[in-house]
């Protein structure tokens, strides 16, 4: 039962919360003395995680390149994502994987605004995202049937993307990265990883809404394997609940990385779905709203567990 004196996140509450700070050690303190501005950030934004299911348009993606990169495998790999679960779609015609070449638009353009087409001509009514960080590929996927737009870029590689997207009205996801896809594993700095990654994203926000997008279209992601190192990747994790703070849902992108490969001991991007499961139930259990998936069928029958079991202990 939960106490008169908690916070609701979702389908998560807590009475404590932890205050972190550049100068003092941590503290904890109960959620009775938070302010009425701050106990309102700490948004509930539905009752069950979500899952966005990947789908790779590209030949040189990191799990999966080429796997679906025409037409028809693209077409039918969306429809099996949603039929094993999948309450998003994001689709991605730019690998991002670090080492990765800057992709010219219009073959970006070429790689999905067809795929999206297809599945909206298919009948496929769940909700696509486009992962990009350019305008033109951006108008071309939400005129073949997107409805959201998802930039690794956190909005900064395009100074017309985030207009774009306040003058057409569709949500956004703003991720957080340190560097571009080439360099930014080289050397991954912070002063501390998360209060640096919280403050960007904040004012990634801040920024989106003076450009005309309302906070509650805003998805916030802190970018897991993004200019971050194993021990950076870990440290998010950890306090991930730190980001709810923002006042905006959460997306988790873990799926398959490397870290997982590293800890796990599967050295193929493939082999990585119960190590990818197991960094999801943790996000999950500190209320974070979207998990990132490639393996949604196996990620759906976890979360279905996690929750009967936490539902009925």
């Amino acid at each position: 039962m939960m106490p008169p004196e908690a916070v609701r996140v979702g389908w998560c509450w807590f009475t404590h919360v932890e205050v972190l700070s550049r100068q003092d050690a941590p503290q904890v303190i109960p959620a009775s003395e938070l302010s009425d501005g701050e106990r309102a950030r700490f948004v509930s934004h539905g009752d069950a995680p979500h899952l966005m299911g990947i789908l790779n348009t590209t030949p040189d993606s990191f799990s999966d390149g080429g796997a679906f990169d025409t037409l028809e495998a693209g077409i039918a790999h969306g429809q099996t994502l949603v039929a094993a679960g999948a309450d998003i779609l994001d689709i991605g015609g730019e690998s991002t994987r670090p080492g990765a070449e800057l992709v010219p638009a219009e073959t970006e353009i070429a790689r999905t605004a067809p795929v999206i087409a297809g599945l909206r001509a298919a009948g496929i009514n769940t909700p696509i995202s486009i992962d990009t960080r350019k305008t033109d590929v951006a108008v071309a996927a939400l005129d073949a049937g997107a409805s959201i737009v998802n930039d690794v870029s956190g909005f900064t590689f395009d100074a017309d993307l985030a207009p774009l997207c306040a003058a057409r009205g569709v949500p956004v996801c703003v991720m957080h990265a340190q560097g571009e896809p080439q360099t930014m594993q080289a050397n991954p700095t912070y002063d501390d990883v998360l209060l640096d990654v919280y403050d960007a994203l904040a004012a990634r926000i801040e920024g989106l809404v003076a450009t005309g997008i309302p906070r509650s279209e805003i998805t916030a992601d802190p970018g897991i394997g993004f200019g971050k190192t194993l021990d950076h990747n870990l440290a998010i994790l950890n306090r991930i609940s730190l980001f709810h703070g923002l006042g905006v849902p959460i997306l988790l992108g873990a799926s398959r990385k490397r870290f997982i490969g590293t800890i796990g001991n599967a050295p193929e991007a493939r082999d990585r779905a119960p190590g990818s499961i197991a960094v999801a139930l943790a996000a999950i259990a500190q209320g974070v709203q979207i998990i990132r998936a490639h393996d949604v069928a196996e990620h759906a029958q976890a979360i279905a567990l996690w929750r009967a079991a936490v539902a009925h202990p």
